[in-house]
């Protein structure tokens, strides 16, 4: 046997390799499995579901679930595993987010019984589908409308055994009043909620005038209306973007309520798109940094009223311009991606609100036409037996002599055509009538619809001819639905233009501080009133002060690193301490590289053309840069070849005004020239010029502007010109 695995395994080996373009191997192995996943399971289609919703409601609804009572949703799984075989946790987990319990949708499609978790929690679990109960909520009716009546078009199931539809004929837009999110293979879908009477005015007015101009569909549809709730800051430009591509962005906030007595901020509804899990988090992560100081607590308190989430505040702290700051910092204002992409006849479209309204009133009309087509033939051949009946009432006895003296029963309704000149359809109908019904009074009763019949063919068959007469069904269909299920808008509309802007300097504490940076990268933030009496700065062994700078808690701090990197932060980021503490050490404060470590800190509220920072290197040259090539857009922390790599760094000096530098060799020598002789470069990487002749081997050691105490002899050191040789140090 081994021999024989051996023997199999070289021929294997030796088997000569066939080569495959990469091209033909996508378009065999991968395109089938991309067009799976996005045909059959990721992207929801005109009716507003995908192919695992709409598997999941027929189920039910096959299983008499629209009147009967709640059954268990194991039950209900089980039943939907004949459609969609993939398993019973993905099929449950399709059914609660479209469980009322969950409150993910506008309109839940099912009407639930147990716990079915929460929108708005990513924590709180559903129970296991044996504990909870199920059925179709009423307003599935209009969902299901005329699909018994050849509304659309019924395939097979995945083994053949039963039918299932490959859409359902919904009588209203669901596709843009459920929300959906897909994610395939190459593309997306992101489809938020509108609300439902807001829907059907947009669709009647379009129904109504065709080239309806987008303004006149953003008065009637306002904007994306949410289940949580929320505010929506409306963006008039990036709502119009929305409507006419179907892609765009829609910004929402949390409500909330401001209690006086107990001095804490209630928060009711949060975005849609959030979690309080996230919200949390970050909101300790914030707490943990300070950053959170007009909040005392925070806890979450849902209860069976409903959301709640309550921050206690301390006294004299302005609620609303707290939660301004929350908005900023927090996801209780965060986004809605909108990514309108939704099968049309089987291909991705993306499209704008319009061009959705239009496909699904397409759709619709076709469902429609069936649905009359259906009930004509139904009247058609109703009439037919009826035109039937009539002609029997001529001469019942001659019928029932016929009858009687047909000696076979095969003869029966060959017979009675030949007599009354019916076809085989109509005789078999008068074949079967009972013989108690052979007489006058039923015969004229049932032949006394034949008028109407024909009147209610005639008006189908030209609404059938008639487009106009369909569009005006449909838009009875939408005033009653309107009216029946229509609701307020849960999400409130706030004009984006209204709302506050969050401005950090407005929500910090200003008062006076000493700022001090040490060589290894301590960093205090002091108060003058701590340092009364008590001016003594303590360093670690071995460690010296760089900086010191007098200025307020609301100032900007810049540190140049010894990695070419230079670093930003707010001075309200750091927590005050005492002179005779090592203070903050910036490298992990500031999450700078490995070995990184500070050179220079400077205040810096802005980047003025006239300033320049002086960069002094090892290699003897130096470099003047303009302040203003240190300024960036947006809230940048990080800014990276803040200066040349070409030598290490020495020093790096802040320049308002031309100040004399002392430059010190490894040799013993030193020069000290003005900053002015320095060339301004244009760009931050620029290597610069040599300011001081050194011999092979030697090094600038240090540099200095504090250069007031020099002793005695040391004029000699003063240089005009550069570069410069370096003049020996005095000794002191």
């Amino acid at each position: 046997m081994a021999k024989k695995l051996k023997k199999e395994k070289k021929e294997r080996i030796d088997a000569p390799v066939v080569y495959q373009p990469i091209t033909e191997t996508i378009e065999k192995n991968y395109m089938p499995y991309v067009m799976s996943v996005i045909v059959s399971r990721a992207i929801p289609e005109i009716d507003g579901l995908k192919p695992s919703h709409r598997k999941l409601l027929y189920t039910m609804y096959k299983m008499g679930l629209l009147t009967g009572p709640r059954t268990k949703s194991a039950n209900i799984v089980g039943q939907t595993m004949k459609l969609n075989p993939h398993g019973d946790a993905s099929i449950y987990e399709t059914m609660v987010r479209l469980t009322r319990g969950n409150a993910t949708l506008l309109h839940p499609l099912v009407d639930s019984k147990g716990s079915f978790g929460k929108q708005y929690s990513s924590e709180m679990k559903y129970a296991a589908s044996r504990y909870t109960e199920c059925k179709l909520d009423p307003i599935c009716q209009e969902l299901f409308a005329g699909i018994d009546k050849d509304a659309v078009d019924m395939v097979d199931n995945y083994d053949a055994t039963m039918k299932e539809p490959v859409l359902l004929p919904t009588t209203f837009p669901n596709v843009l009043v459920m929300p959906n999110m897909g994610i395939a293979v190459g593309m997306a879908s992101n489809i938020c909620s509108f609300n439902l009477a807001e829907i059907c005015d947009g669709t009647i007015a379009l129904l109504r005038k065709p080239n309806l101009s987008v303004d006149k569909m953003m008065e009637l549809v306002k904007a994306p209306d949410f289940s949580g709730g929320g505010v929506v800051l409306y963006d008039t430009e990036q709502m119009r973007q929305i409507y006419t591509t179907g892609q765009g962005s829609v910004r929402l906030r949390a409500r909330y309520s401001y209690d006086k007595s107990q001095s804490c901020i209630d928060i009711l509804q949060i975005p849609y798109s959030t979690t309080i899990e996230l919200i949390l988090a970050k909101l300790t992560a914030l707490y943990k940094e300070g950053k959170l100081k007009e909040v005392t607590d925070f806890r979450d308190e849902i209860d069976l009223s409903g959301f709640k989430l309550t921050l206690d505040i301390r006294r004299g702290v302005d609620p609303d311009q707290l939660m301004t700051k929350l908005f900023k910092l927090t996801p209780l204002e965060d986004s809605f991606k909108c990514n309108f992409n939704i099968l049309i006849d089987g291909a991705p479209r993306t499209m704008g609100l319009i061009e959705i309204l239009q496909e699904w009133i397409r759709f619709r009309l076709g469902c429609l036409r069936r649905e009359i087509a259906f009930d004509l033939k139904k009247k058609k051949d109703k009439l037919h037996l009826l035109l039937a009946l009539g002609k029997i009432l001529l001469d019942i006895d001659k019928a029932i002599r016929i009858i009687r003296h047909t000696e076979k029963d095969a003869d029966v309704v060959p017979n009675l055509m030949k007599g009354f000149d019916i076809d085989e359809i109509q005789a078999n109908y008068i074949a079967e009538i009972k013989l108690r019904n052979l007489n006058r009074e039923y015969i004229i009763n049932r032949i006394s619809e034949i008028e109407d019949l024909q009147k209610e063919i005639a008006d189908m068959e030209e609404t059938l001819g008639d487009e106009l007469k369909q569009k005006a069904l449909i838009i009875n269909q939408l005033t009653e639905i309107k009216k029946k299920y229509g609701q307020p808008r849960k999400t409130q509309i706030v004009a984006l233009e209204s709302v506050g802007v969050y401005r950090a300097e407005e929500h910090t504490e200003k008062y006076p501080a000493r700022f001090v940076l040490t060589r290894e990268g301590y960093f205090k933030k002091i108060t003058f009133q701590s340092l009364r009496g008590n001016d003594e700065q303590k360093c670690k062994d071995g460690d010296e002060i760089v900086n010191i700078f007098d200025g307020e808690n609301t100032d900007n701090l810049i540190f140049f690193t010894d990695r070419c990197q230079l670093y930003r932060a707010k001075a309200d980021d750091f927590d005050t301490t005492k002179a005779s503490a090592l203070g903050d050490y910036l490298p992990v404060k500031l999450g700078m590289d490995p070995d990184e470590k500070p050179v220079m800190m400077n205040i810096q509220n802005g980047y003025p053309q006239k300033d320049n920072f002086v960069f002094i290197f090892a290699n003897g040259k130096g470099v003047r840069v303009s302040a203003s090539c240190y300024e960036t857009t947006g809230n940048r922390r990080k800014l990276t070849s803040a200066y040349s790599k070409n030598s290490p760094i020495v020093a790096v000096f802040y320049e308002k005004a031309p100040m004399d530098i002392m430059l010190t060799s490894s040799e013993g020598r030193g020069i000290v020239i003005k900053s002015s002789l320095i060339p301004l470069m244009a760009t931050r990487t620029s290597g610069g010029v040599t300011l001081m002749s050194m011999k092979k081997g030697h090094t600038v050691i240090s540099a200095t502007t504090d250069i007031e105490k020099l002793p005695e002899g040391a004029k000699s050191l003063k240089k005009l010109k550069i570069p410069a040789a370096g003049v020996p140090l005095p000794k002191s």
